[in-house]
């Protein structure tokens, strides 16, 4: 709504003589947003050209627990020595027995497991054939056990 505003001017006679004239002022209410819409988009802009130099990871010391989680049952360790070759006959922890009996003790030995615990860890000399650890392995499979680990060792380590 325009604003009446009391003026000094001149009347419609045009002498000179003063009168007051009433002149309307409109007043400018609204907001110009294209200017601020161009620096937002240029803003966007510089960020996205920015934010991809920005993402690189904090280097971080993690903590280190001493604690490790509580193994219910001993670990099985399967070994498959030089001497498989010639006399078919494997080691399980301290137990030295025969490829053909294999898959039974290690059925009964899963019988007592839960289902996350049935793994094995199967060790082979380096002289042994993979076609050597595979028969083992299929055996190992064959009495229930779902997870059968390589064991290895670094280079230098005895």
């Amino acid at each position: 709504m325009p604003k009446l505003q009391a003026g000094h001017g001149q009347t419609t006679s045009g002498r000179g003589k003063r009168g007051r004239t009433v002149r309307v002022a409109s007043s400018l209410s609204e907001i110009n947003v294209v200017p601020l819409v161009d620096v937002m988009l240029v803003l966007l802009i510089i960020f996205m050209v920015a934010a991809p130099m920005m993402q690189h990871g904090l280097d971080v010391n993690l903590p280190v627990a001493r604690r490790a989680p509580q193994i219910s049952d001993e670990r099985i360790i399967v070994t498959v020595p030089l001497s498989y070759a010639r006399d078919r006959m494997v080691q399980v922890n301290d137990e030295r027995m025969r490829l053909d009996a294999l898959q039974e003790r290690m059925r009964q030995a899963m019988m007592t497991r839960d289902e996350k615990e049935k793994e094995v860890f199967l060790r082979g000399d380096g002289g042994v054939t993979l076609q050597q650890l595979m028969e083992v392995m299929d055996r190992l499979k064959g009495g229930g056990v779902e997870k059968v680990g390589i064991v290895s060792r670094l280079p230098g380590e005895r």
